[in-house]
Parts: C-alpha cells; structure tokens; sequence
C-alpha cells in the first residue's frame, strides 16, 4: 500500500504540473503509469485519474475565488437582478456557453474516440501538430484586444469552446487547445490561460462526479487513501504551477511549450517504430 500511496504522489505531482501546461496531462500520466503502475483494478485507476484532476480544479478555486464568487456583497454597484454580481455572472455564463461545444461533441463520439484514435501514433501526430501550431501562433509581440477573461463575449467563447472540442483527439491537450483558441480569438496569453482555467471547473468536476457516482461509494481504506495522497500532491503542485504560470507569460511565450511537443511527439513516434509503445 505505501508503494501505491508513493506513486500516487508522483502521479498527483505530474498532473498538478501538466494539467495546466498545453503538454498534454493524459500522455504524461499514461507514461508515468507505464513505468511506474499502481497496482489496483482498472475500475479504480480510472476514478484515481479523475480524482487527481478535481485536485487540480480545486486550485483554481482557492487561487481565483474572489473573481469566480458570484454573490454579491451589500452595496456592491453592478449587480445582476440583484444579488450576482455582474462580473462573476458574465464570466460563468461565457464559461457554460464555452463548454457546450465540446459536450455535444464528446458524448455521441466518446467511444468512437476511443476505439479509432486513443493510439500511441495519433497521439504523438497531435503533440507535434500543436507544438508547431504555438510556434506559429504565438509570437512575440503578439497582443490582444481582450485583456481579461471576463471580456469574453459570446462568439469568443464558443470559438474557445469548439477548439476544447478538437481536445477530444487524444494527445491535443485541452488547455493546450483552449489556450490556443483564446489567443487565435483574439485573447492576450493571459486572457487565454485564465479562461482555459475556468472552463476546467465544470469541465473536469463534471467527469469527476460521474466516476464518484459510478463507484458507489464502499471503497476500502487502503484505495480512499491513495486517492487522498493523489488528490492533496495534485492540489498543492497546481497552485504553484497555476501562479508562475500566469506569472511568466508576461515575459515568455508558449513557443518552448511548442517545441517539447515536438520533441517528446517524435520520441513517441520513434519508440512506436521500435516496438517498444504499441501502434
């Protein structure tokens, strides 16, 4: 059990870093489960990768709660039939509007998805074609008309929102594609990033719940707490990621991003031609 517990921080650790970077979390946590597997039914390991992710989300919560609180105070000026306050207001509704995209998108071709294009080949195509895709886009020196991510109006969010829908395609990522949505929108870079981190909220709570549902409660103390250790690593390494992050693209762009992509995407292709990842 320590041994899970361990690689469940290690896990926890990966996706509170990569969640947030336009890498690719579900690659990186399926290569760190290849050389470092916890040892439980699959059931479980795919409740502990949602479970890891609601670690992530509630950073966001805890790093962004005065600007995602929706309840007016007493007094407060601009106020939605009020009691919302009409910044948090507009910021959820564009959140919703940009999740839409990728729901209707994603529940008649999950399975589809997953039987054609979860391989090791698509997945590598993909990190490269985003890797150049950020080189391309984001240059230096390129700015924005929408400076903050309660700017967003509507065609914004759903041009956003179709792009997490092309997330769907494993190896993409989807702040990868929503943070490049954002920018290709018209976003400034931290526009981008902090709205790819909002539209995650519902997004990937959403997924969590499902699979806590699905479970139906019962599980024994030994798996309870290597999703507690999981979930904890999560939550702490992403705050810390999530402040920097947003931090340092007002000096750097997403271009050394880009070109891991392509490195560690012709590392995979090549481990693919050699036999050693299935194709």
């Amino acid at each position: 059990m320590i041994t899970n517990m361990l690689k469940a921080i290690l896990a926890g650790i990966v996706e509170g870093i990569t969640e947030w970077l336009p890498i690719s979390s579900t690659t990186h946590l399926r290569l760190l489960n290849l050389l470092f597997p916890i040892r439980e039914p699959e059931a479980f390991i795919a409740l502990f990768e949602v479970v890891i992710q609601l670690g992530a989300i509630l950073a966001v919560l805890v790093l962004y709660w005065p600007r995602l609180w929706p309840f007016a105070q007493k007094g407060e000026e601009k106020t939605v039939f009020g009691f919302l306050r009409a910044d948090a207001a507009h910021l959820w509704l564009m959140v919703l509007v940009a999740i839409v995209p990728s729901a209707l998108a994603g529940i008649p071709l999950d399975d589809w998805i997953d039987a054609r294009l979860d391989r090791w080949p698509v997945i590598a195509v993909m990190l490269i074609a985003y890797g150049i895709a950020f080189i391309a886009v984001d240059r230096p020196g390129r700015g924005g008309r929408i400076r903050r991510a309660e700017q967003i109006g509507v065609r914004t969010a759903l041009l956003i929102g179709c792009a997490q829908a092309l997330a769907l395609i494993p190896g993409t990522s989807r702040s990868g594609a929503t943070i490049l949505g954002g920018i290709l929108a018209g976003c400034t870079r931290a526009a981008s990033v902090e709205f790819s981190f909002f539209m995650a909220i519902p997004t990937m709570a959403g997924a969590s719940l499902i699979k806590l549902l699905k479970t139906g409660g019962g599980l024994p103390l030994s798996q309870v707490l290597i999703l507690l250790c999981g979930l904890l690593s999560a939550f702490i390494v992403s705050l810390f990621c999530i402040s920097h992050l947003v931090s340092g693209l007002k000096r750097h762009t997403f271009a050394g991003f880009g070109l891991y992509r392509i490195a560690l995407g012709l590392a995979l292709l090549a481990l693919v031609a050699a036999g050693i990842l299935p194709a």
